[in-house]
């Protein structure tokens, strides 16, 4: 039982507690007007019945006084008849006396309207009397009245005592029926009363119901849908068929919300087209780029950065970027890392060749609180150079930082060309050195002693000083030489013997070969075709690479210049002419070159750097001449200018052979057109290639 009562409370109580707080207001007032109301209708009802009860008892006690003064000369008399008839023509003219009892002094009743004394006598096996409190005949002046309920409603008894020249005769008991009016006028207040109490809670009800649909729901449906748009659901509408004010509110939400739809679209695409932009930007730069959050999680990698690090085949989105780097990134920018994406930036700026702990790392902070620079070595998969930027992502504000973000440069080939710039200037400034000393020497020689030195010393020294001119001529040529082949000067290609620079190569070198002892050998193939060229650049080639076969070669070795005719089925990837771009299928004609020695050869980690600027196999020791850009020239002219490819074979001890191949020039077809102009031959011969 307690526990139904408990869980009865628990119901009533969530009941109501679902209930908002206009409702339980609304409630608690409607149930202190209806108490109001209903006490109002009890003191009504009860003072209306009070009333009545008033009346019908002086009625009551009216009537019995009369009739018993009346009645008790007859009683007296024992005219029982007489006084029979008397009450019944009473009772019949009076419509509100209910019945009308004479009993003796002992309270036997022995006379009764609406039935007789022989009707009493005999209808009852029990002789029925009237008990009345002791002393009742001596109060004469006061009926007895009181008031009981029977099945036909409350009846008013009055006892009247019954005297006649101060002799105690009996009692008369008189039943007076309740006025009907005062009854009727009691029932209709009462309904009244009821019916307003219930009227006010109908309309109470209806009321809030009213206000529910029109007002409430309205005001709701609004909430919920000032909710959405808050959320960023702009497509939120209100469809209620309401007017006045409330319907104008939600006009005017609905057309809030197709105005904030439309921007929002308008941001989207904006957004969208700016993010596929940054996206293009980020995947197309040459740098490796990483963003992270400030949980160090990777929100965004390039693909240069993939490639750098070695996540192409890894999913790395959201993890922890410190858990993929390689090692020694990860020790050198841990903590800088976890300061930076904590807002402690201070500017990192490290340099390291080789890290293996932040101990092995320079560091040098600075101003920069947002800039973090470090540079590492990695040894996997090969070993190269990177440089890494932290830079800070700020809010718009810039006061909160959203993220880090991890620029990646792969600075190899940079370090490697300021080593090679390095070697070179360290060689240059030796080469130039040695010339200017020996000028500066011999001339200061002359000039302090030449009236004491014979005219054979005189002219040794003049010419010494004119050899070591022309070396010094040389180097600053191969200089001026490299950077105007790298610059964007155009050469005019055309048809060229080689047989013509290769024999002007020999001569050049013809006496320096002799004095070292070395053979020069030319072998070129009979009516070798023309190829398409330019003399000049060639000649500079073929003066390079024999020159370096004389220079590590030693005596009694040979340098030859070999040059035939092949053919290849494909054409090669560098080709731009049109002779070049001849189809696949078809066999192109090509004059392959070859500068072979029988030198020191060239170690085979050593082939790929000999074209690189500045670069000399030879650096660390400084026993050649030369200023390591020789084959850097070569490789520019053929590749750049003639759209062909520089190869060698070397063998340590065995000599070394370079070899790269022309395309033959083939003089162009003229296109048809109405003016027709006649060129020369030597214009025919001429085609202009723009590098």
């Amino acid at each position: 039982m307690l526990a139904i009562i408990k869980n009865l409370r628990q119901t009533i109580a969530e009941w109501w507690a679902e209930f908002t707080l206009q409702t339980k207001l609304l409630a608690a007032a409607t149930l202190f007007v209806s108490l109001i109301m209903s006490g109002v209708t009890f003191w009504a009802v009860n003072s209306i019945q009070q009333d009545t009860r008033m009346n019908d008892t002086r009625f009551g006690r009216d009537l019995g006084l009369l009739l018993a003064a009346n009645v008790a000369p007859l009683i007296a008399e024992k005219d029982l008849a007489q006084a029979a008839r008397f009450s019944h023509r009473f009772y019949s003219t009076t419509s509100s006396i209910r019945y009308m009892l004479y009993a003796d002094e002992n309270g036997q009743i022995f006379l009764g309207i609406p039935f007789s004394e022989s009707q009493v006598q005999n209808s009852l096996t029990i002789q029925r009397r009237i008990n009345l409190p002791e002393n009742f005949e001596d109060s004469a002046e006061l009926p007895m009245v009181r008031q009981h309920i029977t099945p036909d409603g409350e009846i008013t008894d009055v006892f009247v005592p019954l005297h006649h020249e101060g002799r105690y005769l009996g009692v008369l008991a008189i039943g007076i029926n309740p006025n009907a009016r005062v009854v009727a006028s009691s029932n209709l207040t009462r309904d009244v009363t009821i019916a307003v109490f219930i009227s006010i809670w109908v309309m109470v009800i209806l009321g809030a119901v009213f206000n529910a649909l029109m007002i409430t729901q309205p005001i709701k449906e609004l909430l919920v849908g000032v909710k959405n748009i808050a959320a960023g659901n702009f497509k939120q509408r209100i469809d209620l068929p309401l007017r006045g004010e409330l319907g104008e509110l939600i006009a005017s939400f609905n057309e809030m919300g197709e105005r904030l739809e439309r921007y929002e679209e308008q941001n989207i695409e904006e957004l969208t087209a700016e993010k596929a932009k940054l996206e293009t930007l980020v995947s197309t730069i040459a740098d490796g780029a990483v963003l992270i959050d400030t949980s160090l999680n990777v929100i965004l990698v390039n693909p240069t950065a993939r490639r750098i690090f070695g996540w192409e085949s890894q999913d790395i989105i959201g993890q922890n970027v410190l858990k993929i780097l390689p090692a020694p990134v990860q020790v050198e920018i841990t903590r800088p890392l976890y300061q930076i994406a904590a807002g402690e930036g201070h500017g990192y700026q490290s340099k390291s060749s080789n890290i293996a702990s932040p101990l092995d790392a320079e560091v040098e902070r600075h101003g920069d609180r947002d800039r973090g620079e470090f540079r590492i070595t990695l040894t996997q998969p090969t070993e190269r150079t990177i440089r890494i930027l932290l830079t800070t992502v700020l809010d718009q504000y810039r006061d909160i930082v959203k993220g880090v973000a991890m620029t990646v440069q792969d600075i190899t080939r940079e370090v490697e060309l300021n080593e090679a710039k390095g070697q070179f200037i360290s060689n240059i400034s030796h080469e130039l050195r040695t010339p200017l000393f020996n000028i500066k020497s011999f001339i200061e020689t002359l000039h302090d002693y030449g009236d004491d030195l014979s005219s054979a010393e005189r002219a040794e020294f003049l010419d010494t000083a004119n050899r070591e001119t022309d070396r010094l001529t040389r180097l600053v040529n191969d200089v001026l030489d490299l950077s105007r082949l790298e610059s964007s000067r155009v050469y005019n290609l055309e048809a060229v013997e080689l047989i013509q620079p290769i024999e002007q190569t020999l001569r050049t070198y013809q006496l320096n070969a002799r004095d070292k002892g070395i053979e020069l050998i030319k072998d070129v193939e009979p009516d070798l075709p023309p190829i398409l060229g330019h003399y000049d650049l060639l000649l500079q080639v073929l003066t390079n690479l024999v020159g370096n076969g004389l220079k590590f070669t030693s005596s009694g070795g040979k340098v030859a210049i070999r040059a035939y005719a092949i053919a290849h089925n494909t054409v090669p990837e560098t080709a731009t002419t049109e002779v070049e771009a001849e189809s696949p299928n078809q066999t192109s004609q090509f004059v392959r070159v070859e500068i072979a020695d029988t030198g020191i050869g060239i170690a085979t980690e050593d082939r790929q750097a000999i074209f690189d600027r500045f670069f000399r196999v030879e650096n660390r020791v400084h026993t050649l001449e030369g200023t390591g850009l020789g084959l850097s020239i070569v490789r520019n002219i053929i590749e750049q200018k003639h759209h062909s490819r520089v190869n060698l074979v070397s063998e340590i001890a065995v000599g070394t052979t370079f070899w790269f191949d022309l395309v033959v020039y083939q003089k162009p077809e003229p296109k048809p057109t109405k003016n027709t102009e006649v060129l020369s031959p030597q214009d025919a011969n001429v085609l202009v290639i723009e590098t």
